[in-house]
């Protein structure tokens, strides 16, 4: 056997492993742990014949690390090496060594929290810290620490950063293996749009093609550009000794086979990949690397409480195990599609995936495990707090969780099916109905990318086109003939997982069903989800969010419709896939979550109230008539919502009502004891319902507003001993020397002023005050004519100093008038001059 870097430090972790119950490998690429480490385990003396379980975190990298080590014993898959991953499973009586995808292992872990038969746990690729792994490696170490103090768990990784997960394992012992890599050189270049990507990464293809030799592997974000890159590739002309391999999820077995292995032609290979190719398995004869710099990925958007899938910049960590695929069998090249400035700017290392999902079914995990709170288990990152809450809150939704949060029976049954707990449910209640053959395939539709293609001419979110199309490949009344080549994978892919779901619900396999059930259907996966049209290609969702459709289409004009799918941007979203759901299907199914309210409002147009009466699913409106004898309390509330929305300029305000609110703020203004009310606009609207509101009962519109006196409603705002004290202290008139009765002016609480004749004022020594002596009015001294001549506070001052001036104007202009030379001495008068 061809020695490799990680035979040197087995016996170091054979022995942390016969001493211990963990330890956490780092081994860089090319290192050999995947193949060797389960190999070198299976004959340790603590094993006991019992089976080791390696968790890959994809179905590809599985089968070839379990194909590999079959062939290194000399055996076929089946016998001492097996695999398990959804739709596909090799294991036979005598299998050792099982690899299984993360969610095999869940579901195991589920089945048999002790892991009967079961003596090691291995954990590859760590670093790629999936929710599943996460998930698995929280439920093992609770099964270690309570049920299985001899199990072994070895996390395995690349890149991790392994004190945390070390601590995480109670101080496991770190063994650091190098690996077999040659130098890899970078090229920097410039960096594309999304919407150019597919032509920019097949010029640099060319430029590898034509600089270097061997095989090129290109990494882009998903298999859109993975086929538009191909179509450019193949436009903008190839050699003959040139070969395109597509690598990603999607594709079948044997196609992704052929992406891995050598040519059998001899060809050069051009491996166009999605991040599937980042670690985990080896693609033979790769010796040049480009790195569109984008990964695809899905977060949840606590906004709207919905997945998004988004494409973005990689991080430097995945950077990093891209281009030392390089460098596995000689020395490399990488051609980086982004500046070195742009990747100083990267992000270290990649969100962990708990960090960002949807954890409606990690909720549903820990509730099947007994765990109503995630902080009973380890963690290395905690799921956020917002996610997990409204995960559950979905589930109790999906009536998989009681009040309590404990799981119910019906949560369990979803939890076995495997299947995202919208989906789990939909199936279960279509079951119930005779229908799961139908919510089989909606499922199915709704985990496997949209199978009508985006470029058709017509515009089609209708998720009923979908089924018909399925079921028309099912019954084989239509042949592949599209020129997408990656749809024959997505259907044959998806046949298989209808046929499995079939055999897991104990039914025949059927292809009927009432294509009119779609969207009852889909609403038991998304009853949040369903939406009332309110015109045009707008919708309103039970949940109170507006969507639309992109484009004008049949379903745009449906009166219900369910939302599979919509987008994140903006107040209303996208709505991406869809089905229209009978409007009879919401009283026989949702009647009794439906709620009756009697809406009593206010309308600004006809100034009157408007009684209806209302049935609603949530926001949706489903009946509507009228409420025609609303009671008192509710016309009074209705009355004052549209005097909190048009204003005070509702009432009809008279000079006293006026002047009554103007001494009332001055008196707030000035008596700072808390017992004063506001009654500015702001305090009015606050305390409307104790000043306004019990004099609302029985009016029905503006103009019984109209007929209110403000001025007798805001003085019922008053004790006795405040109106006697506003009478004292904030009069409304002062009487001058003259004998008049002038009123005092208040719209300035700061400054209340007395408008007055200068000759009324003659004979008194001082300004006039308020307010218990603390506030000296503001004079506006008039002319006989009542125009302006001096403003002053201060009575005393303008007689000694400003009289005389304003004496020599006046009397010029108003000479049969009186003006005395001692206006202290003078009799005050409001006539041209006092009477002899």
């Amino acid at each position: 056997m061809t020695e490799l870097p990680i035979h040197q430090v087995l016996p170091q972790l054979k022995m942390a492993l016969s001493t211990g119950t963990a330890a956490v490998l780092i081994a860089e690429p090319g290192a050999g742990k995947t193949t060797q480490v389960p190999l070198a385990f299976m004959n340790e003396p603590w094993l006991k014949g019992q089976r080791i379980i390696m968790l890959e975190p994809r179905r590809i990298a599985a089968r070839s690390a379990a194909s590999y080590m079959a062939s290194s014993l000399g055996e076929s898959v089946g016998e001492t090496i097996g695999y398990r991953v959804r739709m596909d499973s090799r294991i036979g009586k005598d299998t050792l060594i099982e690899v299984v995808t993360e969610g095999v292992m869940t579901r195991m872990l589920q089945d048999d929290p002790e892991l009967s038969g079961i003596g090691m746990i291995i954990f590859d690729e760590f670093h790629e810290r999936s929710l599943q792994a996460d998930t698995g490696l929280a439920f093992a170490l609770e099964s270690q620490g309570a049920l299985r103090e001899d199990l072994r768990l070895l996390i395995m990784s690349a890149t991790l950063e392994a004190e945390s997960v070390a601590e995480l394992l109670g101080s496991a012992p770190v063994i650091v293996s190098k690996g077999r890599a040659f130098p890899v050189s970078t090229h920097y270049l410039r960096s594309f749009g999304l919407d150019e990507i597919h032509r920019g990464t097949a010029m640099v293809i060319h430029r590898a093609l034509a600089e270097q030799q061997g095989d090129i592997l290109v990494f882009l974000p998903g298999a859109r550009e993975i086929r538009r890159t191909a179509d450019e590739l193949v436009r903008t002309g190839l050699g003959h000794d040139v070969v395109i391999r597509e690598l990603y999820s999607a594709l079948p077995a044997e196609k992704q086979d052929a992406a891995i292995q050598l040519d059998a032609a001899g060809r050069r290979k051009i491996v166009l990949s999605t991040s599937i190719a980042e670690s985990s398995i080896t693609i033979e004869g790769i010796k040049t690397v480009v790195d569109s710099g984008y990964m695809r990925t899905e977060i949840f958007s606590p906004r709207t409480g919905l997945p998004q899938l988004i494409t973005r910049r990689l991080s430097k960590a995945s950077a990093d195990q891209r281009r030392g695929r390089a460098g596995r069998v000689s020395a490399g090249v990488c051609y980086r599609m982004w500046s070195e400035e742009e990747h100083r700017h990267l992000q270290e290392h990649t969100t962990p995936a708990i960090c960002e999902s949807d954890l409606a079914p990690l909720a549903l995990e820990l509730a099947a495990w007994g765990t109503r709170d995630p902080k009973q288990l380890a963690w290395l990152d905690a799921p956020p707090q917002i996610a997990y809450t409204q995960g559950q809150t979905l589930l109790k939704e999906l009536s998989a969780l009681d009040d309590s949060d404990s799981i119910t029976g019906h949560g369990h049954d979803m939890a076995r099916l495997g299947l995202h707990p919208r989906l789990a449910h939909m199936l279960l209640r279509a079951q119930e109905m005779d229908e799961a053959s139908l919510a089989i395939r909606i499922a199915v539709l709704l985990q496997e990318r949209d199978i009508m293609r985006r470029n058709e001419a017509i515009q089609d979110q209708d998720l009923r086109s979908r089924v018909e199309r399925i079921l028309s490949y099912e019954q084989g009344s239509q042949s592949y003939h599209s020129q997408d080549r990656s749809e024959e994978a997505v259907i044959q892919r998806m046949r298989q997982e209808i046929k499995k779901l079939h055999a897991q619900l104990d039914i025949a396999y059927s292809t009927r069903g009432d294509l009119d059930l779609c969207g009852l259907l889909l609403s038991f996966a998304y009853p949040y989800r369903m939406a009332k049209n309110r015109g045009g290609s707008g919708f309103l969702m039970r949940s109170g969010r507006g969507v639309k459709f992109p484009a004008m289409q049949p379903l745009s004009r449906a009166r219900y419709v369910v939302v599979a799918a919509v987008d994140d941007q903006g107040a209303d979203g996208n709505i991406q896939l869809a089905a229209e759901l009978d409007e009879r299907f919401l009283d026989k199914y949702y009647r009794n979550e439906m709620e009756s309210h009697k809406e009593v409002i206010w309308d600004a147009v006809s100034g009157s109230i408007r009684a209806r009466q209302k049935l609603k699913l949530g926001a949706m409106v489903i009946k509507e008539q009228a409420y025609p004898n609303p009671t008192g309390e509710e016309t009074a509330l209705a009355l004052l919502q549209g005097v909190q929305q048009e204003g005070l300029g509702l009432f009809q305000w008279s000079k006293a009502a006026l002047q009554l609110r103007e001494r009332m703020a001055f008196m707030f203004r000035h008596e700072r004891d808390g017992s004063w009310p506001d009654v500015s606009d702001e305090g009015l609207m606050d305390r409307a319902d104790e000043w306004l509101l019990p004099y609302l009962n029985g009016l029905r519109n503006r103009n019984d507003i109209r007929r209110l006196a403000p001025g007798t409603l805001l003085e019922h705002m008053l004790s006795w001993e405040q109106k006697q004290l506003l009478h004292k202290e904030a009069p409304t008139h002062i009487r001058v020397p003259s004998g008049s009765m002038i009123p005092v002016n208040y719209s300035d609480p700061e400054q209340p002023f007395l408008a007055v004749r200068l000759q009324e004022m003659f004979g008194l020594q001082d300004t006039p005050r308020i307010a218990g002596g603390k506030v000296a009015l503001t004079l506006h001294l008039l002319s006989p004519a009542q125009r302006p001549v001096q403003v002053t506070s201060d009575l005393s001052s303008f007689w000694r100093n400003g009289y005389f001036e304003v004496k020599k104007d006046l009397k010029g202009r108003y000479p049969k008038h009186y003006w005395p030379d001692d206006p202290l001495e003078a009799t005050a008068t409001h006539r041209t001059r006092p009477k002899a």
